[in-house]
C-alpha cells in the first residue's frame, strides 16, 4: 500500500471516530465546554503515552516550535470547543452540515498558504459535496438556533485552517499539534468546569472516556497520520464522510431510520469522495513544498 494510500484509510478512520460525537454530545448532560474540555484533557493524555511508539520517523525526538505549530493548536482547540458548544446550542444536523464548509475553506487556505492549488475534479467534488449535503439535510436547517449555527459555521473555518497548517509543518510531528490543541482546549475549559462541576454517573464516565480516549485520541493520531501523506482538501473531502455516518449511529441507538432524501445526500456525498480520491491516485499531486513560495 503506497504512502498516499495509507493516508487516505487514516483519515476515513479518523472521520467514522469523529462521526460518533454528535450522538455522545447529547447524551451527556454536561456544560458544553467542560464536555469539549474534559475528552481533550484524556485525549491528550494518551496522545503523549503514545508518542514515543508512533513518532514520525522524519520528526525530531523533541517537538517542534513554529508558528504553524502553535497556529494549528490554536485553530483546532477552537473547532473543538466551538463544534460541541454549537451542538447544545442547535441541532446536530445543523452542526454537522454548518461545519462542513470546511472543504471551501480549506481548499482556498491551502492554495493561498500551502500552494496546493486545487484541481479540477476537486473543485466538482466539493459541488458535490455542498449539494449532498444539503440534500441529505433537506429539512435539518429547521428548528435550529442561531447562536448554535453561527458557531458551526465559525467552527468550519477553523478546521479548514486546521488541516493546512498541519500540512504546513515540514519534518514534524502532526501528533504534537494535535496534543497542542487538546491542552489548549483543556486549559480554556478549566474555569468553566470549576463553575459547572460535572457529574459523574457510571454512564456519564463512560461516555467521557470513550470520548476522550478513543473518538479523540485515536482519532487525533489517525488524522495527524493521514494528513502528512493527502491533500488538505482530500483530507477534508474524506472527512465528509462523518456526517453521513452521524444518522448510522443514530439508526443503531435509537432506531430512527433516515428519509429518502438522506440517502440520496449520502450516495452523493460517498461518490464524491470516491471519485476524488480516485482522480487524485491517477495523477499524482506536486508535493507543496517543492513549489516556490
Amino acid at each position: 500500500m503506497s504512502e498516499s494510500a495509507k493516508g487516505q484509510l487514516s483519515i476515513l478512520v479518523c472521520a467514522i471516530l469523529w462521526s460518533t460525537s454528535g450522538l455522545f454530545i447529547k447524551l451527556l448532560d454536561w456544560n458544553p465546554l467542560v464536555i469539549a474540555g474534559g475528552r481533550s484533557m484524556l485525549a491528550a493524555i494518551f496522545l503523549i503515552l503514545i508518542r514515543p511508539i508512533v513518532r514520525e520517523k522524519s520528526a525530531p525526538g523533541g517537538v517542534t516550535i513554529t508558528p504553524c505549530f502553535i497556529a494549528s493548536g490554536i485553530v483546532y482547540a477552537a473547532t473543538m470547543l466551538l463544534f460541541v458548544t454549537a451542538n447544545k446550542h442547535t441541532t446536530s444536523a445543523n452542526a454537522i452540515l454548518l461545519q462542513y464548509g470546511a472543504p471551501i475553506w480549506a481548499a482556498l487556505l491551502g492554495w493561498a498558504l500551502a500552494g496546493e492549488k486545487p484541481r479540477r475534479e476537486h473543485w466538482f467534488a466539493l459541488a458535490a459535496v455542498i449539494i449532498g449535503l444539503c440534500i441529505f439535510f433537506k429539512d435539518g436547517l429547521s428548528g435550529g438556533g442561531i447562536t448554535g449555527d453561527i458557531l458551526a459555521v465559525i467552527s468550519g473555518i477553523t478546521f479548514g485552517a486546521h488541516s493546512v497548517f498541519m500540512r504546513l509543518q515540514k519534518n514534524a510531528n502532526p501528533a504534537d499539534s494535535m496534543a497542542l490543541a487538546h491542552i489548549i482546549c483543556t486549559a480554556f475549559a478549566l474555569p468553566f468546569a470549576i463553575r459547572h462541576p460535572p457529574v459523574f454517573t457510571s454512564t456519564s464516565t463512560a461516555v467521557i472516556l470513550f470520548m476522550g480516549i478513543v473518538q479523540l485520541g485515536c482519532a487525533s493520531f489517525f488524522f495527524s497520520y493521514g494528513i502528512k501523506r493527502v491533500t488538505a482538501v482530500r483530507t477534508m473531502l474524506t472527512c465528509t464522510i462523518e456526517p453521513v455516518l452521524n444518522p448510522l449511529w443514530v439508526f443503531v441507538v435509537t432506531g430512527e431510520r433516515p428519509d429518502l432524501w438522506a440517502v440520496i445526500g449520502g450516495i452523493i456525498i460517498v461518490s464524491a469522495v470516491l471519485s476524488s480520491s480516485l482522480a487524485g491516485r491517477l495523477k499524482p499531486p506536486k508535493h507543496f513544498f517543492s513549489v516556490q513560495q
